[in-house]
């Protein structure tokens, strides 16, 4: 039994997890004018769960020994548990992508820029994406309007209507 877009639920889900990993990473994507219909409250939700707790951060310190024998304090960084349970959250209504090697850059560069980044498109949304929409929440007052989607007109072969939906 289908349900919208002439999909079954688990179909439909796959489809919203694809398109919005892809926005996410691409910023824009050109779609059929009811996908981009769909897609749209999917990822306003997501960024606004990435706004709430982008920023909740612990801090600890750690005691280590160097190779003389000398005591060093070195602060760490991590999620808070309430960030952590938004981030595994997101990564269940995300495809997990994986960052691909500009033809400019040499294979040790792009080795040291992505060794410690795990995940590349939650990296993304909580430390470019979130940051980015949290101040415009501030400047503007008011949350939403993540996304902008932009009718192209009927596609050739089939007349599905297209549209454009991208980040504001």
């Amino acid at each position: 039994m289908a349900g919208k877009l002439g999909r079954t639920a688990s179909e439909r889900e796959a489809l919203l997890r694809n398109q919005a990993s892809e926005l996410l990473w691409y910023g824009k994507i050109t779609t059929t004018a009811a996908k981009a219909k769909e897609l749209q409250p999917y990822v306003e939700k997501i960024i606004t769960k990435a706004i709430s707790v982008y920023d909740d951060n612990i801090e600890y310190d750690v005691k280590t020994t160097d190779k003389k024998g000398k005591e060093i304090t070195v602060k760490n960084v991590k999620d808070s548990p309430k960030k952590l349970a938004v981030r595994r959250a997101l990564m269940a209504k995300l495809r997990d992508l994986q960052e691909v090697k500009p033809f400019n850059e040499k294979k040790k560069e792009f080795k040291e820029r992505t060794a410690d980044i795990q995940h590349p498109l939650m990296e993304k949304l909580f430390n470019e994406i979130a940051p980015k929409y949290a101040q415009r929440k501030e400047e503007l007052g008011q949350g939403g309007g993540y996304t902008r989607i932009y009718l192209l007109g009927s596609r050739r072969g089939d007349a599905a209507e297209e549209a454009i939906i991208e980040l504001v």
